[in-house]
């Protein structure tokens, strides 16, 4: 803990030396190592974990408390190898330097007219995507393709995205459906990358229209980009360089998505104006979305976000859960040269 106070101040020994250079070759090797089984290990791992924690504590309340202190220094010892583990498999990657640097993105603080003229632009691409899929912009899109599919096939996007891209390379597929996914359906999450295997763990319950960004965002973890935020940008960048059209349409649903929350923020009479711009066929699809996490809503998940923003909070993303939507700074950036403010 000691040396992570440390290391955590200097960025650009963790780009350089960790993520640009021992992780890649730990990530692969778990990918490797685990990629060609046809369930997720990590979940396994977990469940068997969660077994001796409950043992454990069963024990020693059975034995009356008995040996307490070494049981304990024991105890605290494990979670002291996992923490390591944790921090040395992946974790690191949280304190290197941000994205906007590594893709010269020379950010500043961006207006709502910016922010405006930015959303307007993906509205049109993301219409375009939907009349083209459905042929009628009334109608929601409707994705038939497995999640095994979409695990294969986002791939391809990250093998074109590297083209331009190179520092966002993907090698050796380890991406799951997780055994869990019923239980991360009623905890509001829609996958997780597994830090110890190297595995993405997909909640394959989703609705499948939004799916394939949700893909390349557990994929983008898994090539070392650990802040929320970055890995929406690169989930992005993935699902809209692929040449399927189901993929690019999901992208610029995220990108609409995250841009339409901002401005909402900002100004509601905006808001509703660019929303009367969008094909009601997008608005059925956000409305069916909506109506699913709805459907699982439970008195549990307001106490698990909580603990996943302290953890956010403790991994250097001061703004806990909230840190997903600076992605937007990064959708600034990357689509000012393609549209005139």
């Amino acid at each position: 803990m000691l040396l992570m106070q440390l290391v955590a101040k200097n960025p650009s020994f963790i780009e350089k030396y960790y993520s640009n250079g021992i992780y890649p070759y730990i990530s692969s090797f778990f990918r490797i190592l685990l990629g060609w089984l046809p369930f997720s290990f990590g979940d396994v791992l977990l469940a068997f974990g969660l077994f001796i924690l409950i043992r454990f504590l069963f024990l020693i309340i059975k034995n009356r408390f008995k040996n307490f202190i070494p049981k304990i220094i024991h105890f605290t010892a494990v979670l002291s190898i996992i923490y390591f583990c944790f921090y040395l498999f992946w974790g690191l990657n949280y304190y290197r330097e941000p994205l906007a640097k590594n893709l010269n993105y020379q950010q500043k603080e961006y207006t709502t007219e910016q922010l405006k003229t930015v959303t307007e632009y993906i509205i049109k691409e993301l219409n375009y995507y939907q009349l083209k899929i459905t042929k009628n912009d009334t109608l929601k899109v409707t994705n038939f393709y497995q999640p095994k599919e979409m695990y294969a096939m986002a791939v391809d996007g990250y093998t074109n995205l590297a083209k331009d891209f190179p520092q966002l390379k993907y090698q050796h597929k380890s991406v799951k459906s997780s055994l869990m996914s019923l239980l991360q359906t009623y905890n509001g999450t829609a996958g997780y990358l597994n830090p110890l295997t190297g595995e993405a763990q997909l909640n394959d319950k989703l609705p499948k229209t939004g799916y394939p960004t949700t893909v390349c965002h557990e994929m983008a973890h898994q090539i070392g980009f650990a802040a929320e935020n970055e890995a929406n940008f690169i989930g992005f960048l993935a699902a809209n360089y692929n040449d399927d059209i189901y993929f690019k349409y999901a992208s610029y649903r995220m990108a609409f998505g995250y841009c339409i929350s901002e401005i909402k923020k900002r100004d509601k009479n905006l808001s509703k104006e660019l929303w009367q711009k969008v094909n009601k066929g997008i608005i059925k699809d956000f409305n069916n979305s909506y109506l699913f996490w709805q459907e699982y809503k439970n008195p549990f998940e307001p106490y698990i976000k909580k603990g996943y923003n302290a953890y956010l909070k403790a991994n250097k993303q001061e703004k806990g859960v909230q840190s997903y939507n600076y992605v937007v700074d990064l959708f600034i950036s990357y689509f000012k040269p393609l549209i005139k403010y």
